[in-house]
Parts: C-alpha cells; sequence; structure tokens
C-alpha cells in the first residue's frame, strides 16, 4: 500500500515539474514580444560585411536589404523605424546570440536548413538562394577543378557545411568574418571561394579579375528571419509582417533601393518571393 501511495506521489511530482517548464516556456515565448513593446526597442541580428544585405556604409551607419527591412518591422511594431538596436553578427554566432537572448530576431541572411530548424525558429522566407563558386577569370569551371586546391568558405554557412559533408577530399580555408575571406581570395591563400551566390553575383560586378565559376551548386534554398526555438508570440508576428509586406510592396520598393542597382530590376522575381 505503502509503495502504491509512494509511486502516485512520484507520478504527480513529475507531472508538476513537466507542467511547471511547459508554463515558463510558454510564458517566455509569450513575454518576448511584450518585453519588446515594454522596453521599446528591438534588438535585430544584422551583417556588417555582407553588401548589398547588411552591411555598415561610408557614413558608418548599418546599412543594405535585411536592414532595410529590419526597420520596417521596428516601425510596424514600436511606431518609429529607430526603435531598433542592430547588433553585428558572424554567421557562426547567428545561433547563439538567439539562444542566449542577446539579439530578439535575426536578419542576416540566414539560409534555412533541417539542420538549423532543430535550434531555431525560422519564420516565413523572402529571398531564393543557392551556393556559389567565385574565382579568378577562368580558373575554376566545375567542382572537380577543385581538389588538390583550396577551397575559402565562412565558418557557419551553408557552404561550411555542404563540403565539409560532400566534398571532403577539397581543403577548405574558414574565415570568420567575409572581409577575411575575400581578402584571402585576392592575396592568393585560395584558389576560390564558396558562397552565397547572391554575394558572389555583387562581389564579383565589383571586382573584374574574378567571375562566378559556378552560379548554382546543390539546391536552391530559402533565406528568412529567424527567432529563438520557442518564441511563438514573436515568430506569428513576423510571419505576419513579411506577409503584409509582401502584399502592400513594401518588399518591390526594399529591392529597388538596396538590390537593383547590384541585380537589376529584372531579376525582382528570381531574387525575392514577392507577388
Amino acid at each position: 500500500m505503502k509503495n502504491l501511495i509512494f509511486k502516485i506521489f512520484l507520478a504527480i511530482f513529475v507531472a508538476g515539474i513537466f507542467a511547471g517548464c511547459e508554463n515558463n516556456t510558454q510564458s517566455t515565448s509569450e513575454d518576448r514580444l511584450a518585453k519588446i513593446k515594454q522596453k521599446g526597442v528591438i534588438t535585430i541580428g544584422v551583417f556588417s560585411d555582407k553588401p548589398p544585405f547588411g552591411f555598415v556604409n561610408d557614413k558608418g551607419e548599418n546599412d543594405g536589404f535585411d536592414v532595410y527591412v529590419a526597420r520596417e518591422l521596428a516601425k510596424s511594431l514600436l511606431g518609429d523605424a529607430s526603435k531598433v538596436k542592430f547588433e553585428l553578427v558572424e554567421a557562426a554566432s547567428r545561433v547563439e546570440f538567439l539562444k542566449s537572448g542577446k539579439v530578439d530576431l535575426i536578419m542576416a541572411n540566414f539560409t534555412k536548413t533541417p539542420e538549423r530548424a532543430e535550434v531555431v525558429d525560422f519564420a516565413t522566407p523572402y529571398m531564393k538562394v543557392a551556393l556559389g563558386i567565385v574565382s579568378k577569370e577562368g580558373a575554376i569551371k566545375d567542382v572537380a577543378d577543385l581538389k588538390g586546391k583550396k577551397l575559402i568558405v565562412n565558418k557557419g554557412t551553408t557552404a561550411d557545411f555542404y563540403f565539409t559533408k560532400n566534398h571532403p577530399e577539397i581543403e577548405l580555408v574558414k574565415f570568420d568574418q567575409n572581409t577575411e575571406a575575400f581578402l584571402a581570395l585576392k592575396d592568393g591563400r585560395g584558389d576560390a571561394l564558396a558562397h552565397d551566390n547572391l554575394l558572389l553575383f555583387a562581389w564579383a560586378k565589383e571586382n573584374p579579375n574574378f567571375a562566378v565559376a559556378i552560379s548554382k551548386l546543390g539546391n536552391e534554398d530559402v533565406i528568412a528571419p529567424a527567432v529563438k526555438k520557442g518564441d511563438k508570440a514573436l515568430l506569428e508576428w513576423v510571419n505576419l509582417e513579411i506577409k503584409k509586406l509582401n502584399e502592400n510592396g513594401f518588399m518591390k520598393e526594399a529591392y529597388a533601393k538596396t538590390l537593383a542597382p547590384i541585380y537589376g530590376e529584372d531579376q525582382l522575381q528570381s531574387v525575392l518571393f514577392v507577388k
């Protein structure tokens, strides 16, 4: 009898712990959006060195497509586009910044992958992307040409994961920052560089001795905002906002202001998910 009573008590105790954890997680999720409104500022992680998506311009200001959209999100939520604090992130630090609560949202050209979706929550995608490879004009024509050569990648990027998994025979030279990686390519510390093809098209345009040797490698992926795993209320709000910004023409405006000078007006549909 005592044994039965003990088991019943233990079951109730354990159930109470799980219920408490669930309520705490739900409360945290609901509180984040409320806390952003309460403090009057949203903290968004962006790149500092990935033009034309996220970079610091000549005036020392955050600029680029992701930044343009981020300011509009702040305006919609808090009534003022300046009510946003930008935290500069590296590719490898994006997940950790969300997990630790250092940022509320990531708008840093974040490619959605199954592995990343296990540790963060992605919102509605707004951009299309694929892996590409840039090299000196005519140096590389196929992935097979990279055998025995050095391929530059950024740590924690889709390119890093892809080549580590699918092409272990290729030597990877890894850097934290985009500026470091592209400088290494120009200095000859690597034979080619793999990154998002949209970024490579923009960079090659500014560096005429280089060309995008492979414009699409593997599957086409999507880029999306991301929030901390379980931040349901914030995720739902971001989803609604992305939908609204597509429908009211803002995404087309953002493209025209930040991306069209690089890719041209006629590439809108191939870059963004817009109607």
